[in-house]
């Protein structure tokens, strides 16, 4: 893999983990288990997610997501939750799949790929955050859904056109950041109208 195929990966797993950490840890630990995806030699570390235990207990976590995340309001406390194990997910696969040897683009790539867990686990909780003040309880399930559906696919995707994956990774970027300061805009609204 060149440094475009690694940084699509990277982009791609560390962005999908601020929706879904665990179902991207679980499927691409899956893929690697049944050989669906053959790691180049720099990408080794990450054969750790084929672990059965890792397997299993990433099973377990994406089920319980894929539950909670139905639920109104639950999902928001399930979000809450992993404000912080969701970034720390998607930087430490980053810097798995980079692996770099330079201690420097061992920090950049962690922090890279923390932040963008972080924006995307953002854009996620705050436009869920709205769509449970919506009445009807319908529009929760089908936008969870949604999200189940993108990971997966993007998650396909990025094993197989890491390139165009880096792509996709980086118009969801821009979007979630747009989300995110569309949230940030609208919580000042109704903080400065309360006040």
């Amino acid at each position: 893999m060149g440094i475009v195929e690694l940084l699509g990966l990277a982009g791609s797993v560390s962005l999908l983990s601020g929706w879904r950490l665990y179902l991207t840890v679980f499927v691409t630990g899956l893929a690697m288990k049944l050989q669906w995806i053959n790691l180049p030699e720099n990408l080794q570390m990450l054969d750790a997610l084929a672990n059965p235990w890792v397997l299993g207990i990433s099973a377990i976590g994406a089920l319980a997501e894929f539950f909670a995340d139905k639920v109104l309001w639950l999902d928001s406390v399930w979000d809450t939750i992993h404000t912080v194990i969701r970034p720390l997910g998607g930087a430490l696969l980053a810097l798995a799949v980079v692996d770099a040897s330079d201690p420097s683009w061992q920090v950049i790539t962690f922090l890279l790929g923390g932040g963008a867990a972080l924006m995307s686990h953002g854009a996620k909780a705050g436009a869920r955050a709205i769509v449970n003040t919506s009445p009807e309880p319908v529009s929760n399930a089908v936008v969870s859904t949604g999200e189940d559906i993108a990971t997966g696919g993007l998650l396909i995707l990025a094993f197989a056109n890491p390139v165009v994956a880096l792509g996709i990774a980086t118009v969801l970027l821009l979007l979630c950041m747009f989300l995110v300061y569309k949230g940030y805009r609208l919580w000042r609204k109704i903080v400065s109208s309360g006040s």
